[in-house]
């Protein structure tokens, strides 16, 4: 059953990908309680299962057994279609390699989700010029990708992510080809934002990144084998009254 303060619920996940005639347990039983609010950092070595369940939390796939509800909503209940608006309404996502259009330019491709949730053209301009100035790339939003930085570009996919609103943040190894400096820049501009209210969620192995969070998830051979919070962060939010 699903905790009703949580945004993100999971009880006893198993995901097994069928390759040839070996089977391969990616997630083994797990179970977890997500807050809206929350920044989580969900690490581990490649193989350990993160991934799948990044997969399972956004909604693009399902698990083997066991369950998952976001925002009360049990996801084996819902249709192709429902699962759609629920990516494209209540999850954003943030890739590493940005999975920008070359061809458009900032302001075009933070418009992109906007258009196919058939908004209103005027309220899809000024929501793109919105996010881009929360990120900070208003003087930036007539470039296009090859003419921004590696931090800027991911800026954009973070502006396009939040384009709709959404109250979940996913972020999969957001940081994974940015430079040190640029890392730091983006995991701050995800603090920010989860100060505003959006429950942030990162795929790393990156220790750096993880330390922004406020709590770490640690999964080894598709189980959670440590949950912690980070006083280090949390102490810093309260002295930031947060």
């Amino acid at each position: 059953m699903a905790n009703e303060k949580a945004i993100i619920s999971c009880r006893d996940l198993t995901k097994i990908y069928v390759m040839g005639d070996q089977e391969v347990r990616a997630l083994d039983g797990v179970s977890l309680d997500i807050r809206e609010g929350e920044f989580v950092a969900i690490m581990g070595p490649s193989g350990s299962g993160k991934s799948s369940l990044m997969n399972l939390i956004g909604a693009l796939d399902r698990p083997t057994s066991g369950e998952m509800w976001i925002n009360g909503s049990a996801l084996s209940q819902m249709s192709r279609d429902d699962l759609a608006d629920l990516r494209n309404e209540t999850i954003g996502f943030v890739f590493q390699q940005f999975n920008l259009l070359a061809r458009q330019d900032a302001f075009q491709n933070v418009r992109l989700p906007l258009r196919y949730a058939r908004k209103d053209v005027g309220d899809i301009d000024a929501r793109a010029k919105e996010v881009l100035e929360l990120v900070g790339l208003g003087t930036r939003m007539d470039h296009r990708p090859m003419q921004l930085s590696g931090g800027q570009q991911q800026r954009v996919a973070i502006a396009r992510a939040l384009s709709n609103h959404p109250r979940i943040l996913l972020a999969d190894e957001p940081t994974g080809a940015l430079d040190t400096k640029t890392t730091g820049e983006i995991m701050h501009l995800m603090q920010d934002l989860n100060k505003q209210g959006i429950t942030v969620v990162v795929i790393t192995h990156e220790p750096e990144v993880a330390h922004y969070a406020s709590r770490q998830i640690h999964f080894r051979d598709g189980k959670i084998e440590t949950d912690t919070a980070n006083p280090a962060t949390l102490e810093g939010k309260r002295a930031h009254g947060g």
